[in-house]
């Protein structure tokens, strides 16, 4: 994909992402785009733009915002703004590297990426083969939370899956990603017959819409409106009605703690990193290292369990 030719363009793309993959907050999107705007102004005083920024540039803005006397929780917030628009020009195919991300920032501590019990993601499951108007909505809802917990799919690859990818039975999905890069991802037990049952109803939707004159959906997930499918943001607010219905606070689940919580669980069941950077779609795996800290987390508990020095002396 090419690069926008705008940096509003770039910074409206981002928010846009950020506001339906992560279900930010209408405060954090505006602070994003303050930040953003500011780095941006700032680039254009320099006879710079996002596409041609280097990692020292982007340190001598931050140089600057400290001399400003900014504090060190704005400095920090900005710098991880600039990161992950950054990242997600990276992912986009909009710049072949990120010159932001081996920049420190002045000591805030890095937040983990929110993410589910496995016990939450049960309880959502459950929710989705409960809600719906009708049965085919209570399907299609079931399939949609199989498939995202079993891929760890981005919502944008979610509801923009073509039907085609989902004909016979597969026991592998394949997604077609960020930057156009496609990646196979295996389907588990329970996504593959929640997939065939959707796939009946859809095709018997099609074939009476298309005996009414009507043209056929190419997606998995069909819909009336001007994409074709489902959209990000009806999607969002379906799995705040599976949290609600399910018992689990609407503040912990967006689409993405869901793929937080794909990844989380393999890790702490034994996965190693790279491969889960394969079924992400990371391009780089210093993007999946921040799971790690589930692995430390499994490491501490096997330590504090099983080695000895870790057990009360024996008296006497």
């Amino acid at each position: 994909m090419d690069a926008p030719q705008t940096q509003d363009l770039w910074i409206s793309s981002f928010l846009e992402a950020q506001a339906a993959e992560l279900g930010a907050a209408t405060n954090t999107l505006l602070a994003y785009g303050r930040d953003l705007q500011d780095f941006s102004g700032w680039l254009t005083r320099k006879k710079l733009d996002f596409a041609r920024t280097e990692r020292d540039q982007v340190e001598a803005y931050l140089i600057d915002c400290d001399a400003e006397g900014l504090s060190r929780a704005t400095r920090a917030r900005r710098l991880s703004a600039i990161k992950q628009l950054y990242r997600f020009a990276f992912e986009e195919g909009w710049r072949s590297d990120n010159p932001a991300i081996q920049i420190r920032g002045p000591g805030r501590q890095k937040s983990l990426p929110k993410t589910l019990e496995v016990i939450e993601v049960d309880r959502l499951l459950a929710a989705a083969r409960q809600t719906g108007r009708n049965t085919a909505d209570r399907v299609r809802n079931t399939c949609l939370m199989e498939l995202l917990y079993a891929t760890g799919m981005r919502v944008t690859e979610l509801v923009s899956l073509p039907v085609s990818a989902a004909r016979g039975d597969p026991s592998m999905l394949l997604i077609l990603g960020k930057g156009g890069k496609e990646r196979m991802v295996p389907l588990s037990p329970p996504a593959r017959e929640a997939l065939a049952a959707w796939l009946t109803l859809r095709d018997e939707a099609e074939e009476k819409a298309a005996d009414n004159g009507k043209p056929r959906s190419r997606f998995l997930f069909p819909s009336r409106g001007k994409l074709g499918h489902l959209t990000r943001h009806r999607f969002y607010l379906l799995i705040k009605e599976l949290a609600v219905a399910g018992g689990v606070s609407p503040a912990k689940v967006t689409p993405h703690t869901l793929r937080h919580a794909f990844a989380t669980h393999l890790l702490a069941n034994g996965a190693d990193l790279r491969s889960i950077q394969t079924l992400l779609g990371h391009a780089d795996v210093a993007t999946t290292e921040i799971y790690t800290h589930v692995l430390d987390e499994r490491l501490s508990e096997l330590v504090l369990d099983h080695h000895p020095l870790s057990k009360k002396p024996r008296s006497g």
